[in-house]
């Protein structure tokens, strides 16, 4: 066979190397295990379950129904959810200290998951070294990917040695900074577009520490949202009884940014302006600002995630998003659903990988862009509307209909959140419709109190589809 054969076999005793095992490389090395393959998963960092983790590096997460999705298909949901907190709605916080809590969903079973990063990634880890068809190494970071061969080299950061893994395929799952989508942009023997944008605000967290008993300064079952037009903080309930805060901030050009907060009064000041019921809940508030990183937020897209049938991108490494619609790792999980529904489909004896690599890419790709765009969207409606009056109107209406008529309608938080058999592309087309059909109609003074819900629903479901048809042939021109 030579180099630039694309016609490898699927073969289940073939030997699959997984570069990075966080979440989505730790699901995808236990489901492709229990499928029958034999897996080596190479892991930069050490391992978790040894080693400390530095405080400040991770947005909490939330675990809605794709992320669930994809744990109960390997097996693996009633122990996550073991670590998880239900969060039933956003509480928002105004500078006065008042407080309401906006529901994620009219229907009772709808709500998302506050859960640990590590925690969830240890959990993996341990159900995938549990295969005998894995092989897990720690400690060696990728420096660079033979694309034609699939062979990779690795720094071993204990000997300071380079040493060379190679498998039948290699899966990069090596996260927003992947090594391998980096080789495959260097590789110039074939077309690889690839697009970075920032965020102009980066972020920093802080802690809500538990009472001295281990309870929880505030709402355990809520997500915590302190909208201030351009900034604005979160916060997401621990086991522990803390939580963990997020600042959402500008880089420059503000009147506050991080730029310029760099004095202990600075940071009182700010915080004490704008957040005055947070400050009294944060007692390490300007030492952790200080010690913890500032990280910055932006989207990664790129095409094809696929080379010569040999190495494939998954994850962030394909399609990294902002995390403001708390999907990054529920649709890297989804990823692995995606996956294994294609294996599903098209393995067999005369398969081969780049039939598989072409099928999933095509599947999947227009779903990871709308959620990078859906992310975006829902940054600036948590830090900008959620505040205003008719956002809030619009709110509560949706909540009224998924209330009275569960069945008939969806709201776009809803679609994409807690409709894992609707994909993000149709999620978006559908949501972002319903969401002006409503917000113009409230605006225009046509949904009245003298209606009965029914009727602002179908007038709602009309108006929603008028748009749907107008942006169709928009489309079409």
């Amino acid at each position: 066979m030579t180099a630039l054969d694309q016609t490898v076999i699927l073969n289940k005793k073939q030997n699959i190397l997984i570069i990075g095992a966080g979440l989505c490389g730790s699901l995808l090395a236990l489901r492709l295990a229990q499928r029958g393959y034999q897996i080596t998963l190479v892991e930069k960092r050490p391992d978790l379950r040894k080693q400390h983790q530095d405080a400040g590096r991770s947005i909490n997460l939330a675990l809605s129904d794709r992320g669930l999705k994809a744990l109960r298909l390997a097996g693996v949901e009633t122990a996550a959810k073991k670590l998880c907190i239900p969060m039933y709605g956003r509480m928002i916080h105004d500078k006065e200290g008042n407080t309401f809590l906006s529901k994620y969903s009219g229907r009772e079973n709808e709500y998302i998951n506050s859960i640990s990063r590590p925690g969830l990634n240890m959990l993996l880890l341990d159900e995938a070294e549990k295969m005998p068809n894995v092989t897990i190494i720690f400690n060696k970071g990728c420096k660079s990917v033979d694309l034609k061969n699939a062979a990779a080299t690795f720094k071993d950061y204990d000997s300071e040695k380079e040493l060379t893994y190679s498998g039948d395929i290699i899966l990069g799952t090596d996260g927003a900074g992947s090594v391998v989508r980096k080789s495959m942009f260097n590789h110039k023997q074939f077309l690889f577009s690839f697009s970075q944008e920032w965020l102009t605000h980066g972020y920093k967290e802080i802690t809500i520490p538990a009472t001295a008993n281990g309870g929880y300064r505030t709402e355990k079952e809520a997500l915590h949202i302190w909208p201030r037009g351009e900034d604005m903080l979160i916060a997401l309930p621990n086991l522990d009884g803390s939580f963990t805060v997020t600042l959402f901030l500008p880089y420059s050009n503000s009147d506050y940014c991080f730029d310029n907060l760099t004095t202990a009064e600075m940071v009182t000041e700010y915080f004490s302006k704008e957040y005055p019921d947070a400050v009294a809940l944060m007692p390490n508030l300007v030492q952790e600002f200080f010690d913890n990183p500032t990280g910055p937020l932006g989207t990664i897209k790129c095409a094809p995630w696929n080379c010569y049938g040999k190495t494939l991108l998954m994850g962030d490494a394909a399609h990294a998003i902002v995390p403001f619609y708390g999907q990054g790792m529920n649709a890297s999980f989804e990823d692995v659903v995606v996956f294994d529904e294609i294996l599903d489909m098209l393995e067999g004896d005369s398969t081969n990988w780049n039939t598989v690599f072409e099928a999933y890419e095509k599947a999947r790709k227009k779903d990871t862009d709308a959620i990078a765009d859906l992310a975006v969207d829902n940054f600036h409606e948590m830090k900008e509307h959620t505040a205003s009056p008719l956002f809030q109107q619009k709110r509560k209406l949706e909540t009224a209909f998924e209330a009275e008529f569960p069945d008939d309608y969806h709201s776009k938080y809803s679609l994409v959140t807690f409709n894992e058999d609707i994909t993000y592309s149709q999620a978006l087309k559908q949501g972002r419709a319903q969401d002006k059909a409503i917000l113009n109609l409230l605006a225009d003074g046509k949904i009245t109190e003298q209606m009965d819900l029914r009727e602002k629903l179908e007038l709602v479901t009309k108006t929603t589809q008028d748009i749907l048809h107008d942006d169709e042939i928009a489309g079409n021109l």
